[in-house]
């Protein structure tokens, strides 16, 4: 079963040991764009993290996103 983005960002949130207020906070000096952990906590909720949100956060946390082609 695959993890939908609200539990992979919790998940390694969880790991790196980071606050949602934290990485917030890191989100907003990145992009300059204000986030609050509110924001972040709904957004996850509602499943509106955008694309671009995941790989900043990833990017954050020190993580690369890639992609694996399965084989059936």
């Amino acid at each position: 079963m695959r993890l939908k983005a609200k539990e992979q960002v919790k998940v390694l949130l969880s790991q790196e040991g980071v606050k949602q207020k934290d990485l917030a906070e890191m989100m907003t000096k990145k992009t300059g764009h204000l986030y609050s952990a509110t924001n972040i906590s709904q957004k996850m909720s509602r499943g509106s993290l955008s694309y671009n949100e995941v790989m900043i956060i990833a990017e954050i946390l020190g993580y690369d996103v890639q992609y694996i082609k399965e084989i059936n």
